[in-house]
Formats: structure tokens, sequence, C-alpha cells
């Protein structure tokens, strides 16, 4: 008879051994589970990004700002919504979406190299020149970084320089270094006589190329110190935003205002998504990682949303009373949608989450519920867009800014796939 301790240690032994070659089993498998998963992941990457064709999406937009070209010729007015009954609704260059059209058309010359889009786009660049002094409004980034500034990056025409640098001066007027903050309007109901809107993050840019292009630091330092302030007194706790900050002379914070959104205390989600791509640029011009992690943390306010819809085309406001019959506003996904992309390839590992969300946002604005069809819509590219439902203006109609981000989307999302 064998003695007990050997049965014993034998046992202590195949115990050991059993439960060596089952984490080794496990561990195989997890393994071939980590490649299964990793090949499906990269199927399932290749399958989606073939859900939005870039060029034929391209080829279309081409076609429909054809004919817009053929029915609107006159560039004395700037081409920027339709009216319900089908008419277009043009306004004057000064109008601060006078530089979506001409920089719609430099996308698309971008793309396809044609003479065409390159002359079209010279010619409606050229119909917003004047606003270079126009130092009644905070709109020049809009008006004239889209425009001249597209212009510029594709030709390098020395004139189109001049034009930007004389716009960020003109921009600088409005600047109250009391305040620290660029002025909007010149006044607001109430009596309010220094409003700061959210959308005024997208006119930084200008000033940071012309602080680069001219070595005057003033430029820079202004959109610096406006996004600070910004930071500091345009969002809640949660990072939801306010569209209209009012302030005194001194620089303290009068009011808190809504103006295009729902209520006071609701969230306006196309000025939430211009804070965005507002702070995404602020990265990306200073390098400062306070920026990044501020864009992040609203960027995930607003994709994390309770009333964001599953396709990631919002609502007008994100507390509209009647959700969720009420209207979505497309422009404020295509913005959305572009500043996440550029996002998400400074954000590792969460990025990812950025670039699918944003993928997500450009297909759904490519599929029939969003992208018009040749010969509808008054030639523009995206339906159902919101202006402003609080003041009954510009409701389900399209709009030339819905076109621009939209465009821009589709050429970031193409070049990313190609890397």
């Amino acid at each position: 008879m064998r003695d007990s301790r050997v049965e014993r240690r034998d046992k202590k032994i195949y115990d050991l051994y059993f439960i060596i070659y089952t984490l080794y089993s496990i561990i195989s498998k997890l393994k071939i589970m980590k490649k299964l998963t990793l090949l499906l992941t990269l199927l399932s990457s290749s399958l989606f990004a073939q859900k939005i064709d870039v060029d034929k999406q391209i080829a279309l937009a081409g076609q429909q700002y054809q004919l817009m070209l053929a029915a609107r010729p006159d560039t004395s007015t700037t081409i920027h919504s339709a009216k319900q009954d089908g008419s277009y609704s043009n306004k004057p260059s000064s109008w601060w979406c006078s530089g979506f059209f001409p920089g719609g058309l430099w996308f698309l010359y971008e793309k396809t190299k044609d003479p065409k889009w390159e002359s079209a786009a010279r010619l409606w660049t050229a119909a917003v020149k004047k606003e270079q002094y126009n130092t009644g409004t905070h709109d020049l980034g809009f008006m004239m970084y889209d425009s001249f500034g597209n212009g510029l990056r594709l030709t390098k025409d020395p004139e189109y320089k001049q034009v930007l640098i004389q716009s960020a001066k003109s921009l600088a007027t409005r600047f109250d270094p009391k305040i620290g903050l660029i002025k909007s309007w010149n006044g607001f109901k109430g009596g309010y006589k220094y409003p700061v809107i959210i959308d005024n993050m997208m006119n930084l840019e200008l000033l940071f190329w012309a602080s680069r292009e001219t070595g005057d630091q003033r430029f820079k330092e202004i959109a610096i110190i406006h996004a600070d302030n910004t930071m500091k007194n345009h969002f809640r706790p949660d990072y939801s935003s306010y569209h209209v900050i009012c302030y005194d002379v001194d620089g303290k914070v009068l009011a808190k205002k809504q103006h295009q959104g729902y209520q006071d205390e609701s969230t306006w989600t196309r000025g939430h998504a211009w804070a965005m791509y507002g702070y995404v640029e602020m990265y990306r011009n200073t390098k400062d990682k306070k920026y990044l992690d501020f864009a992040q943390k609203i960027s995930d306010f607003y994709l994390n949303h309770p009333n964001m819809p599953a396709d990631k085309i919002p609502y007008w406001d994100f507390y509209a009373p009647n959700i969720p019959t009420e209207e979505r506003d497309a422009s404020a996904g295509a913005i959305a949608a572009s500043a996440l992309l550029e996002l998400s390839t400074y954000s590792g590992e969460k990025g990812k989450r950025y670039y699918a969300d944003a993928v997500k946002m450009l297909e759904s604005l490519s599929s029939p519920a969003y992208r018009a069809a040749l010969g509808e819509n008054n030639h523009f590219l995206i339906k159902h867009c919101v202006g402003a439902k609080s003041l009954n203006s510009e409701i389900d109609v399209p709009l030339i800014y819905a076109d621009y981000y939209y465009l821009e989307g589709l050429l970031r999302y193409q070049k990313m796939a190609k890397k």
C-alpha cells in the first residue's frame, strides 16, 4: 500500500497541474478571442467605412451647386437658405453667413481640382471682399476665413492674405481689454450693452492665423483671453452651455440667457456644437491641454445626453418641450461631426468613440433622411435645419452652413480613412 502522505502529495501536484492547464487553456482561448475580436473589428470598420461614399456625395454636391449657380447668378446678395414657399432667402454680404457658400465652392475645388469650381469660388469670394472693413460684426471669422481663408489655403493668392489681415484687424476692434471678450451684438433685449454669444468661439481661428502671419501676438492674446473667459462664464457644472452672456462695463456677468434656444437654462444644440468646434480649434492652435480637456468634456455632454437621438442628429434644443416630435437641426449635426473628427485625432483611445459618433452623424446626413436628392431642396445639400425656432425663424429649412460643415466633414473623413 502506498503511503497516505505520498497520495496527498500526488493529489496536490495533480490539482496544481490541472489549475495550470486550465489557466493555460483560458489564456490561449483569450488570445484567440482577442485575435477574432480584432479581425471582426477590422472587418466591421472596413464595412462601416464604405457606408459613406465620399466621391459619390461630392459628385452629387457638384451637380446641385451647378444648379444653384444657375438659379442664383447674382452675387450682390449671399446664398443663405430657402423659405417654406420654395423661394430663396437671400441676405447681404454683411450677413454672418456670407462666407459659407464660397467656402463650399472651395471645398469642391479642393476635392475635384476642376477649374470651374475655382472660378465660381473666386467670384463668390470676391463678393464678400468689402466686409474686411466691417467693424460692426463679430462674425468676420465665418465671413472671411471660410471664404478667403480657404481660397488662400488652396491658391496662395497674396491678395487674399491682405484681405484676411485687414479682417483680423477689424475683428480685434470689438475686443475690450477691460471686459476681456469680443463683443458680439451691439445690444441685447433687456437693455444689455455687451452681449457675448457662444458662436463667437468660431471667429478666433482668424485671429490665430493673423498672429502667425504678421507676428503680432496681440491677435493670439485676444483669442486666448476670449476663450478663457468664455470657458469661465458660458458653461454650467455639467458642461452644458448658455447661448448669451451679458456683461457690464467692468466685465461682471449681468445675465445668462438663451436667444435661439428654448429657455435660458436649456441647451441650444447648434450653439453647443459651435463650442465643441471652437475649443478643438483652441487646442490645435495652442497645444494647451486645458482646451483639449474642455473640448472632450463638452463633447461628452453632447454625445451622452439622454435626448440625443440614435442617428446622432440632435433636436434643435436638448430640452425642447415636445421631444420626440420636435424638429431636428441637421446643421448642428454637421458642425459637431466635423469637430469630432478632428477631436478624435488628439484624444488617444477615447478618440475612437468620437470618431465613431462623427461617422454616424455623417452617415445619417448622407442618408435620404437629411441628404437632398438632385433637383429638390432649392439645390441645397442638407435638409431639416433649424435657425431659431424660439424666434419662429428658419424652421425645418436648408441652411448654407449645414452644407459647408457637411462638405468639410466629408473631406476630413476621407483624408483620415486614407491614413
